[in-house]
């Protein structure tokens, strides 16, 4: 891949995504496959007056080896130093950046309940840099670049330095970069999903109800005071980032307890390096009463039993069919682009910026409101061509927000 398009994607990245200010220290979580890139970050970010860089590696391969060969307990156990770099960083006000771009098969022969308690494990220590970030209290970005396994996931038939060429290609074209200015790109593309944002906030649904042919047929009620969100979004120092590169979705939270019928996943799921496919969740009173997957059943059950918020929903994304990723045609693998290819809701934790004065609210004030909690938020998709989506406002007017898989307004 060429220099320059490698350099204006990583300023895309610092002064878009992150928004890196004068002084403030930048943390890149980085898979030490991507290094080179990671440099370029690093150097666009100095460059734009960052205080510092923190680069903070990880090595996936050798996660699998660790969870292939350590003793069972380590998975119980967090390491407090990992637990104070970030509590550090983020109480002084650094952005984060993580860079996903993981092998979509990785772990499917180590046993999904390590895995699982590993997951919760890291949550719990990390809750409250979790909460600060869905709470947008520090600026934060995910992008992602291609690795060999991935890319010979994305693209089975290709040599490896082919499928990761034609990889790059896919994600330049939909962050934008191959566009001559990918900054004043960005500017546009958030001023088309602020409009968006605004018709549905002027709405103000009280429910939603999906349907498709795949047999999704979901009511979804919202809360009393729901925001949704796109595109960019803001510290409460007003400093605007964009949490997603790319994004195409706007966003809200549903009721915790008003959710109710079936729905039916669209794509695979990569949950922790294991493939969740063709499964169904049926849902009471917003509790999952009953799931089934084709492929990857145990990790789905995982995921659901987690804990009590992980069998409620947390996201409500609209995405049109028609995205510049879905035209693409492509299955990523990979949920930071197949989100942004379609429609889709996530499994857990609620943003609580999506409620009018969330991000000041008590966690009790948060339930009470109908926002569900949990150690996971993980989103998966269920969009189509033929997905249908119909407002009820709460004077009982039905209006029709998706038509044949796109927007209707």
């Amino acid at each position: 891949m060429e220099r320059k398009l490698l350099e204006k994607y990583a300023r895309l990245i610092v002064k878009t995504g992150v928004n890196i200010q004068k002084n403030q220290i930048l943390v890149i979580n980085s898979p030490i496959e991507c290094a080179g890139f990671t440099r370029l970050i690093a150097l666009a970010a100095y460059e734009e007056g960052a205080r510092d860089v923190i680069l903070n590696w990880k090595d996936e391969l050798f996660s699998k080896i660790r969870f292939l060969h350590a003793p069972e307990e380590v998975f119980a156990e967090f390491p407090e130093w990992q637990k104070q770099f970030y509590l550090t960083y983020l109480r002084q006000g650094a952005a984060f950046l993580s860079i996903s771009a993981s092998d979509p098969e990785l772990l499917k022969e180590v046993q999904p309940a390590r895995v699982a308690t590993a997951q919760k494990t890291g949550s719990i220590a990390l809750r409250e840099y979790r909460e600060a970030l869905m709470s947008n209290k520090n600026a934060w970005c995910v992008v992602s670049i291609p690795t060999i396994a991935w890319a010979r996931k994305v693209f089975p038939a290709l040599a490896p330095e082919q499928a990761v060429a034609k990889l790059w290609e896919a994600i330049l074209a939909v962050v934008r970069v191959s566009q001559e200015d990918p900054v004043a790109a960005w500017e546009k593309h958030k001023e088309d999903l602020k409009h968006r944002m605004e018709w549905l906030n002027a709405q103000q649904f009280q429910s939603l109800h999906y349907q498709n042919s795949l047999g999704t047929d979901l009511t979804i009620e919202l809360p009393k005071r729901h925001l949704w969100l796109g595109g960019a979004e803001t510290t409460p120092s007003g400093l605007e980032f964009v949490a997603n590169m790319p994004t195409e979705e706007v966003f809200t939270l549903p009721d915790k307890t008003g959710v109710n019928g079936t729905v039916v996943s669209s794509k695979p799921l990569n949950y922790n390096g294991n493939l969740i496919e063709e499964f169904t969740l049926k849902f009471k009173n917003g509790k999952v009463v009953e799931y089934t997957a084709a492929q990857g059943q145990e990790i789905l059950t995982k995921l659901i039993e987690t804990d009590e918020g992980s069998h409620y929903l947390g996201e409500v994304a609209l995405v049109p069919y028609h995205s510049p990723i879905s035209r693409l045609n492509l299955l990523f693998y990979n949920t930071l682009f197949d989100e942004n290819a379609s429609c889709h809701l996530a499994i857990g934790k609620a943003y609580p910026v999506c409620i009018k004065n969330g991000e000041n609210m008590s966690p009790e004030e948060l339930a009470q409101a109908g926002v569900n909690d949990s150690l996971v938020h993980e989103d998966f998709m269920i969009g189509t061509a033929d997905l249908e989506i119909t407002g009820v406002t709460a004077a009982g007017e039905k209006i029709a927000i998706f038509k044949e898989g796109n927007f209707a307004f």
